[in-house]
């Protein structure tokens, strides 16, 4: 009797094409959230928070390569964390993935490399101002092994215990949203308030920043949940559709909201609540109708837009409202996930789910706390732990020194300015006093000197 053939996959070079272009709007999101972050704060730490952002990808990338894509994914791992089978990607190649066999191994594992590395983007926007960048990048390494790949391998590996339990997370409530949220929490908690908090204004410094990060964000956000799908079809048509209307209801509840206080229509508003929808959606993205994500999308922005009062009400600095937007707005994606997961969805990607509360299974209400609980727990402690562990070390003190601080992470910690125009200026004045080649009144070069005293103190603040 002849050996039968080994079996030779069969791959859909559509979906392979979607993968790839997924995995490049995803990689748009980090510098997006950099441009976000960095409009949100001061001008002398603007430059700062852009290129802690943009170091998270090849951070997080070296982490992936060497066991971050192996400890969250490997086939034989366990139900909290993988093993070291696919290190350095050891035969991670052209074998089917375990989501679906069009895809192989090697597009679904750079694919979530994109996801790890956005991951500890969001969560240091809540130590903005203070924090020392070294130890900020050697955090990153550690939290995304420590963090990140154990929650991952929780919700999406094929042996995770929340998988295993019959939970759905469709593109990253729990590892990405939770976990950031709850990580930001500790962090902000551990490294302690701005100098200045409660006392000084800490306004954005650049709003067409805020603009730019949310466009960047929200374009590859269609590649961050559309992906989820794993393949060129209709439930990624489907997961993009409610992502868009989620992001565009979430904005415009939060601008609202801010309306009836102050009667005007805010930029920055509309930005924020765009961010919380889009976060909200998030676990959901694959499982709900066009309708039911209009839900998401004002309930993402009205509970995200009430929860940054928690930071006044607790006493914390988050300094960017990483906890409020990605936390809560994690948090209410995976009830609201319980609640109206639809099957019928579900199945237009193969996937068979029982539905959620609506659908009569009621369980999986429990099955979306639970999961929301444990990350939120697990990411909150392990990351409080890896702060302590790393300010104990000399030389990765995680807090700059007061002066340091005032001047501005820009200059302190790298050297450089994102507004160089402004001293270019200010000197250019200073230059044409002592010349004597503009007006000589003394009243009018006192005029010019407060000027441009006033020139420093916008760029330093």
């Amino acid at each position: 009797m002849a050996e039968s053939e080994p079996h030779t996959p069969q791959f859909d070079d559509g979906d392979i094409a979607w993968m790839l272009a997924s995995t490049c709007l995803v990689w748009l999101m980090v510098p997006g959230v950099g441009y976000f972050y960095s409009g949100m704060a001061r001008s002398k730490n603007a430059l700062s928070l852009i290129m802690l952002c943009f170091l998270s990808v090849p951070v997080v990338s070296i982490q992936w390569f060497i066991w971050g894509y192996s400890l969250s994914f490997s086939r034989t791992g366990g139900p909290f964390i993988g093993n070291l089978r696919n290190a350095f990607f050891i035969k991670v190649r052209g074998d089917p993935t375990l989501m679906v066999e069009s895809v192989p191994e090697i597009v679904h594992a750079i694919y979530q490399c994109m996801f790890a590395a956005i991951t500890p983007a969001l969560a240091i926007g809540a130590a903005a101002e203070r924090a020392r960048l070294g130890p900020m990048l050697i955090f990153i390494f550690i939290w995304t092994t420590l963090v990140y790949d154990v929650i991952a391998c929780w919700i999406w590996s094929a042996n995770g215990w929340f998988k295993a339990i019959g939970g759905i997370d469709f593109a990253g409530g729990t590892p990405v949203h939770i976990a950031s949220g709850a990580a930001a929490l500790a962090y902000c908690m551990i490294i302690g308030k701005r100098h200045g908090h409660g006392r000084d204004e800490f306004k954005p410094h650049n709003i067409v920043n805020i603009i730019l990060g949310t466009t960047l964000m929200w374009f590859g956000w269609f590649g961050f949940n559309g992906g989820s799908a794993f393949g060129a079809n209709v439930r990624a048509a489907m997961a993009i559709m409610v992502t868009n209307l989620a992001a565009s209801f979430g904005g415009l509840t939060w601008m609202l909201m801010d309306y009836r206080l102050e009667k005007k229509i805010s930029a920055l508003g509309f930005c924020s609540g765009a961010v919380a929808g889009l976060v909200c959606v998030t676990p959901a993205s694959g499982y709900i109708t066009p309708p039911i994500s209009v839900i998401f999308g004002i309930l993402g922005g009205a509970m995200c837009n009430l929860s940054v009062k928690l930071k006044h009400l607790m006493d914390f600095d988050d300094a960017l409202d990483v906890f409020a937007v990605h936390g809560i707005g994690g948090i209410c994606g995976n009830i609201l996930l319980g609640i109206f997961a639809d099957k019928e969805i579900a199945a237009l990607g193969g996937e068979k789910i029982q539905g959620g509360f609506i659908d009569g299974h009621y369980v999986q209400l429990a099955y979306q706390l639970a999961s929301s609980v444990a990350g939120l727990a697990y990411s909150f402690v392990v990351t409080a732990i890896i702060l302590y562990v790393l300010d104990k070390i000399p030389l990765l003190r995680l807090r700059m020194d007061p002066e340091a601080e005032e001047l501005g992470t820009d200059e302190s910690e790298l050297g450089e300015s994102a507004y160089y125009y402004l001293d270019r200026v200010v000197n250019s004045i200073q230059l044409q006093i002592q010349s004597k080649t503009i007006m000589s009144s003394p009243a009018q070069i006192a005029q010019i000197n407060d000027s441009a005293n006033h020139l420093v103190h916008l760029n330093r603040s």
